[in-house]
């Protein structure tokens, strides 16, 4: 019996914006982030996802250049890989590499090369959905951010942001899907979910990622750089024992907002006030980890003075952690948390906050013990939350 076949993939990389906004004096793709560019680090995202054929759509006179990230992205290959040059306007852009694809593929990922950083994970999850039956796909995050509708400098209203979700690329679509929808466009849209939603098709959602964020403007670039900064070679010892570090993190109540604590949003409680979500659990392990491989400490890589970290959740400051625990030499062995607050309620969630500690931290062995301080100091009163962390890391 025959296997039915796999529908062919095609992406289109969208490179061809000006930059303006980023003030780097070159077009956006070509920009770098450390010994790579913008349409480089783009580039590695998309060859590590299962796409047969891909175009670039490079800045008008710049194709040249598209042509040599490709072929350093791709290790000394070109194939399957057509570059060509963009129009007046993203729409227009992303025509042009529409066009330049194969007939045979049969599902399209249009992808901003400026969503550099973005992982493959997440085209597999887009590619997955339209595999599925889904006509269209693209990637969200929710929008964490309290909103209020503003007129001048007045503020009108509050704006509910439970039915809002902040859209990221790769955005894919059934081909004959998308090439209708701009046989049809009569007007710019600002991406192709909008167009193809304008046709009259649904489009279904799929879990984005905090590394898909749009380089935009020079704070965006800075985080870009931040995030992949190699560790200092200093740092980069070959440690012969399994070394200990501590870890502690307090946080008080009087955010707007939800609670984000261990990892988890906790509905109807009172949120940590900070300059991401206050997750002490998490800043408590990101210390101790930091403190065990002698990397500093969270302020060090995560302080005020990294913009980019404003909001951020466990996930990112985990993520990013166990990465420069990995460029060090380092694997984190595992991790003891007590929580210290009257407030909330861990037993019923500890199994789930364990879980996504350990998911943050690739699979390392997260514990979580929770206690009050009988009605003492400012957890006893209700005020804020303390985590204190226990971290064990081991050579690589």
């Amino acid at each position: 019996m025959s296997q039915p076949s796999v529908p062919r993939v095609g992406v289109v990389v969208v490179a061809a914006g000006s930059g303006t906004r980023l003030g780097a004096g070159a077009p956006k793709a070509f920009v770098p982030i450390d010994d790579g560019t913008i349409l480089r680090h783009a580039l590695d995202g998309v060859f590590a996802a299962r796409a047969s054929d891909v175009v670039v759509v490079a800045p008008p006179g710049r194709e040249s250049d598209a042509d040599a990230e490709v072929f350093a992205a791709a290790g000394g290959r070109r194939d399957p890989v057509t570059v060509v040059p963009g129009g007046a306007t993203r729409q227009a852009s992303v025509a042009a590499g529409l066009a330049a694809l194969p007939r045979d593929v049969e599902i399209v990922l249009v992808h901003d090369a400026a969503r550099a950083l973005t992982p493959a994970e997440v085209f597999e999850r887009v590619i997955a959905a339209i595999q599925t039956g889904a006509v269209g796909a693209i990637p969200v995050l929710p929008v964490i951010d309290t909103l209020k509708r503003v007129a001048g400098d007045e503020i009108v209203a509050a704006v509910d942001r439970a039915e809002l979700s902040a859209a990221q690329t790769p955005q894919g679509f059934r081909r004959d899907v998308l090439e209708r929808a701009y046989a049809v466009a009569t007007e710019d849209f600002t991406d192709d979910a909008a167009l193809v939603a304008a046709a009259g098709q649904a489009v279904t959602a799929v879990p984005g990622h905090p590394l898909a964020f749009k380089i935009t403007t020079a704070a965006d670039l800075d985080r870009a750089r931040h995030l992949v900064a190699p560790i200092p070679p200093a740092h980069r010892v070959a440690p012969a024992l399994q070394r200990v570090g501590m870890g502690t993190d307090v946080h008080a109540f009087g955010a707007e907002g939800a609670l984000w604590l261990a990892g988890l949003e906790w509905p109807g409680e009172p949120a940590l006030s900070g300059h991401s979500d206050g997750d002490a659990v998490a800043h408590a392990i990101v210390d101790a980890l930091l403190a065990a491989a002698g990397l500093g400490d969270i302020g060090t890589h995560f302080g005020t003075d990294h913009p980019e970290y404003a909001g951020a959740h466990a996930d990112v400051f985990l993520g990013r952690t166990l990465d420069l625990l990995r460029e060090a030499g380092w694997l984190v062995g595992n991790v003891s948390v007590q929580v210290q607050a009257n407030r909330p309620r861990f037993a019923p969630r500890r199994g789930e906050a364990e879980r996504a500690l350990s998911a943050a931290l690739g699979g390392a062995a997260v514990s979580i013990s929770a206690t009050t301080t009988d009605g003492l100091g400012f957890t006893g009163r209700g005020e804020g939350v303390a985590a204190f962390a226990v971290a064990l890391v081991s050579p690589a």
